[in-house]
């Protein structure tokens, strides 16, 4: 059977632009089908969706030939973690984690344009844009995707990878399960009278943590959890009383704000598909998992889930094989399960009676003192193997 291409990736963000990157550089042949337009580079003030890349993330964009840009990335080597009365603190360092950094910060619309571009230099790699699936159905060898500007693709494997409200999983007939956390993550761009800071620090309160993330030069975007009421409800604020209750709110090592950017503010779910897998399917990113982003991982799994599958499609013969796909699945759902385990813990443990707040404190406390303990899970969240030896 002749199939348009060896693999379709349905969804052009971050996670799927990376995987259609990676394969094209090894010279498969891919279909990208992108419901918008091709990105446009970044210029200007910094955009509100900032992500973390860590050191995996990193090495598998770097793996596909895209280059970042510089200009809009900021190194971060320290994570600082405390409670809002002081009474659990931990600090984080690269250098004693056995790394240069942690990885960068970098806009969401700076990464996929970088990806995108290398794209465009991948004579393997085809574009479909402006256009969604409107019907798939898996044969033998292929899987069908219908589009709904009148195309109709075929592929060994098709990939869905676009994002929490997937249309390809609704298609192939997949669920997932929810949670609520009943919070609200308000993010709001500023200036700051300090300079860039290579650290990214976090404070857990009662309502939720509050964040700082840095971004170059004079800039930083501050994350606040509380309730849907209490964020939207400062939503409305002036700059200026916004300015004020930030000021009064967040630890002083922020240091005084010169402007407010911008602001907007997102309702914080979890979810997770049921499997992520069918006949020559299979889902990646937050089409397979939404974890709540206090630690920062949504992206990385992401990106981790593609560099699983992009190195199974490489080393195999049959992309769509149900036995390379089912060892993707369980390699990524352990792992994912676990992000989603540990993300939760720490939700509830600040978040919760004041006896889970205690033991969240104590947990800070030994992680501070157990040094082995520290680096295995700098180099855990990085996603590093912390037991290798070198």
């Amino acid at each position: 059977m002749q199939w348009d291409h060896e693999i379709i990736i349905v969804g052009g963000g971050m996670v799927g632009a990376a995987l259609a990157a990676r394969l094209g550089q090894a010279g498969i042949s891919v279909g990208l089908v992108e419901r918008g337009s091709a990105p446009k580079p970044a210029s200007g003030d910094y955009d509100l969706r900032i992500s973390s890349l860590n050191a995996r993330s990193l090495a598998f964009v770097k793996a596909s030939g895209a280059i970042l840009p510089g200009e809009r990335c900021c190194p971060f080597r320290h994570i600082d973690v405390a409670n809002q009365d002081g009474t659990g603190h931990s600090v984080f360092s690269a250098e004693e984690s056995g790394m240069n950094d942690f990885g960068i910060f970098i806009e969401n619309r700076a990464l996929q344009y970088a990806l995108w571009q290398r794209l465009e230099a991948l004579p393997s790699v085809t574009w479909y844009t402006q256009c969604a699936p409107l019907s798939t159905m898996a044969a033998t060898t292929a899987r069908m995707l219908e589009l709904d500007n009148g195309k109709t693709l075929s592929a060994r494997l098709i990939v869905g990878a676009d994002g929490a409200r997937s249309t390809l999983r609704e298609l192939a007939g997949i669920g997932v399960t929810s949670y609520d956390y009943h919070q609200r993550a308000m993010i709001i761009n500023v200036e700051t009278e300090l300079p860039q800071q290579d650290v990214s620090w976090q404070c857990f309160t009662p309502k939720g943590p509050i964040a700082m993330l840095p971004l170059p030069g004079q800039r930083a975007s501050l994350v606040w959890y509380d309730s849907d009421e209490a964020t939207k409800a400062r939503e409305q604020l002036s700059d200026n009383a916004l300015q004020h209750a930030i000021e009064t709110t967040f630890p002083k090592r922020l240091g005084k704000l010169t402007r407010i950017v911008a602001r907007a503010s997102f309702p914080i779910k979890r979810q997770h598909a049921k499997r992520y897998i069918g006949k020559r399917l299979a889902l990646i990113g937050d089409a397979a998992h939404v974890v709540h982003p206090l630690a920062g991982q949504g992206l990385n799994i992401g990106l981790h889930d593609a560099d699983t599958l992009a190195e199974l499609i490489v080393k195999g013969r049959d992309p769509g094989d149900h036995i390379s796909l089912h060892r993707f699945e369980c390699q990524r759902r352990l792992a994912n399960q676990a992000m989603i385990a540990a993300t939760d813990s720490f939700h509830h443990l600040f978040t919760g009676a004041k006896p889970l707040r205690q033991l969240g404190d104590l947990s800070l406390h030994l992680a501070e003192r157990v040094p082995f303990a520290k680096r295995m899970m700098m180099q855990q969240a990085n996603g590093l193997n912390p037991f290798k030896i070198g």
